[in-house]
């Protein structure tokens, strides 16, 4: 994996308002960065959703090793960036620290006595995740979920996002400037110019923003309402980096009902439609969107779908007499 931006969908309503999505790819460490803009709609890869051993191949293989090591100086901003042998040097340090926590993953799956010190780490992984995966497996393994031992390899790792939004110039202004740290830079430069180079397609007031939807969706898709849930499920798929695989038409409306049920509504905020002239009349926002309406709102009580239908909690303390 490497820095990636690409638009996956791009619109203008009648009133001229303009909506983005991309789908950008950068190091998991600058995320919380990205994430403090809360004009964007986005959806990402999930450490509780990738399988433990798929994340460990992709840190082995392919890991983040930071663009440049600079040196420390006082303030936000480090100073001139390690070159020759000071450089390799820190990258070995990294790199080592990536290995350390290879093995700690696989010590909270296996027991630590499963990892030898100076073990093959990628023999290591492939023949652990045989006995995970075996029809019975060995007795005294920490077998810790993904969602915590995962967290350990987030620096190391690459970090898919789709991300929809109609104002963007202040993510641009702050993430584009010399003074922002330099991963974040680097891609906020490339989503840049991704949304520079797009033509957006004109929409009428009856038409929808549907982010991965093909032309060929469109003949195979009974309805307009089966299209948004199609682009919705395809939304959520990000998280575990499955969106761009076989598509299954019948699968991605599943997803969506699912999402729907237990009140997951971030990626039902992708899809959306040009507010029309009298909507604008009366406030061209709409949620985060201007000019636009996702279609999370046309969800009946879209904090919580199922409402007092919802199943009570097996921890929840008994409700007041």
């Amino acid at each position: 994996m490497s820095f990636d931006a690409q638009v996956l969908a791009d619109s203008v309503s009648p009133a001229g308002h303009r909506l983005t999505t991309l789908e950008a790819t950068f190091p998991r460490f600058v995320l919380a960065e990205f994430n403090t803009h809360r004009v964007f709609s986005r959806n990402s890869a999930s450490s509780r959703a990738i399988p433990i051993f798929k994340q460990l191949r992709r840190v082995l293989e392919a890991p983040y090793v930071p663009i440049e090591f600079g040196a420390n100086q006082p303030g936000m901003q480090a100073g001139a960036p390690l070159e020759g042998e000071a450089r390799l040097a820190a990258e070995g340090e990294w790199l080592g620290a990536r290995d350390d926590a290879v093995r700690r993953v696989l010590a909270l799956v296996a027991g630590p006595d499963e990892i030898a010190p100076d073990a093959d780490l990628a023999a290591a992984v492939a023949r652990i995740e045989a006995l995970y995966k075996g029809e019975e497996r060995p007795a005294g393994w920490l077998n810790v979920h993904k969602q915590v031992a995962n967290r350990l390899l987030e620096p190391f790792m690459w970090h898919t996002v789709i991300v929809t939004a109609t104002e963007w110039d202040n993510f641009f202004n702050l993430r584009c400037h010399a003074d922002a740290q330099p991963e974040i830079r680097r891609i906020a430069t490339a989503m840049r110019a991704a949304r520079e180079a797009s033509a957006p397609a004109q929409l009428g007031h009856d038409e929808w923003h549907l982010p991965l939807i093909r032309p060929e969706d469109h003949e195979q898709v009974g309805s307009l309402a089966d299209l948004i849930k199609v682009s919705a499920g395809r939304c959520a798929r990000v998280s575990y980096l499955t969106h761009a695989g076989v598509r299954d038409l019948d699968a991605d409306i599943g997803l969506h009902d699912r999402l729907l049920e237990s009140g997951h509504m971030s990626p039902l905020e992708h899809p959306a439609r040009p507010l029309s002239a009298e909507e604008l009349a009366a406030g061209e926002w709409c949620g985060n969107f201007r000019g636009w309406r996702p279609y999370r709102k046309d969800v009946p009580g879209e904090a919580d779908p199922l409402g007092p239908t919802r199943p009570a909690r097996a921890d929840a303390e008994p409700a007041p007499v």
